[in-house]
């Protein structure tokens, strides 16, 4: 009963595969392999862009932080939710790569909110050259809280960016499962919506460790590349990278795994909800329930693996996050223990 996060899954077989073929022979190395022009163009086609720029890191703290880097300068501000996963898990490398500040904008259940992004824009940037100045918009999708941004309520957010003449970076570790929790096409919740650049995350989801950026403007494409290699994160055997993305992009294997890890996740909230905790709306595949005292030593007791979170007094909180590789069978002894 492996709820603490989908970083503790494996990986997908036909993942594992085509690592497998991937090491028989030789290849090019430093993304000149063959692999990684079909990657290219699976993106392209995937998310209707014939003109996009991809590139593979190894981590989603590396696909962040260069990104971020590429679009804002030093003296600029990053607008970020106050609990997104740059600002409170990535050990200030957004800061470190870019020279950044990063500005945090409020809002419930991990989603800013126009107000509260409008509020932050107008405050920054006022004071010359003295203060930070409004640099680029980040957001996360799936939230930190385990909530879903809508197609709608980025392309909302990233016009507020827009009039400020700023560039927008979508953090999707979890892209995949969003893309499944609104049914959005993956044009819909990037550039359509007004996103520059992309971290596509695969490492959650199935893959061995791989993370795409997808710069849908070309013309920052040789600064990333530039990044990647000073910041050490260009990999010299890379087709073990492309072999990854390419298997997990093929025949539609990415929404697949993310469709099982969010209804494993769904499963879990009914019969939590069924069983008398209370769980917060969250459409993918984490949650944040609370429930009465002693059923975190009782769940874990009886074998089950999550994170205790703090909670209002007389009542316990945890997060829980279902997998691709999440069983029917998994949920149901988790809430049996329950």
């Amino acid at each position: 009963m492996r709820f603490a996060s989908d970083n503790t899954s494996g990986a997908a077989p036909e993942v594992m595969a085509a690592l497998m073929r991937a090491n028989e022979g030789y290849d090019r190395s430093y993304g000149a392999d063959t692999a990684m022009d079909r990657v290219t163009a699976l993106v392209r086609d995937l998310f209707e862009a014939p003109e996009a720029v991809v590139h593979l890191v190894a981590t989603g703290t590396a696909a962040n932080a260069l990104a971020i880097a590429t679009h804002c300068p030093p003296w600029g501000a990053v607008f970020c939710h106050t609990h997104a996963h740059i600002a409170e898990d990535e050990c200030n490398a957004p800061e470190f790569y870019s020279g950044a500040k990063l500005v945090l904008v409020p809002g419930d259940h991990g989603k800013m909110t126009p107000g509260s992004l409008t509020a932050a824009l107008a405050t920054t940037g006022e004071g010359g050259v003295h203060g930070v100045q409004r640099g680029m918009l980040s957001l996360t999708n799936v939230t930190e809280a385990g909530t879903v941004y809508s197609a709608s309520d980025i392309a909302t957010l990233t016009a507020l960016a827009k009039a400020q003449h700023l560039p927008c970076h979508l953090d999707g570790a979890r892209f995949a499962n969003a893309l499944v929790a609104t049914n959005a096409s993956p044009a819909q919740m990037t550039w359509q919506a007004g996103i520059d650049i992309l971290s596509l995350g695969g490492t959650k989801n199935g893959c061995l460790g791989v993370e795409a950026v997808v710069l849908f403007d070309p013309a920052k494409a040789w600064e990333f590349e530039l990044r990647r290699k000073r910041g050490g994160h260009l990999f010299s055997k890379h087709r073990y990278l492309s072999a990854q993305m390419e298997a997990y992009l093929t025949d539609g294997l990415w929404l697949r795994l993310a469709t099982h890890a969010n209804a494993m996740g769904q499963r879990l909230a009914a019969g939590l909800r069924a069983k008398g905790a209370t769980v917060p709306d969250a459409p993918a595949n984490m949650l944040f329930p609370e429930w009465s005292p002693g059923t975190h030593d009782r769940l874990e007791a009886a074998g089950a693996h999550f994170y205790r979170l703090n909670a209002p007094e007389g009542r316990e909180r945890a997060r829980l996050v279902t997998s691709w590789s999440t069983t029917a069978e998994d949920v149901d002894r988790f809430l049996a223990a329950f």
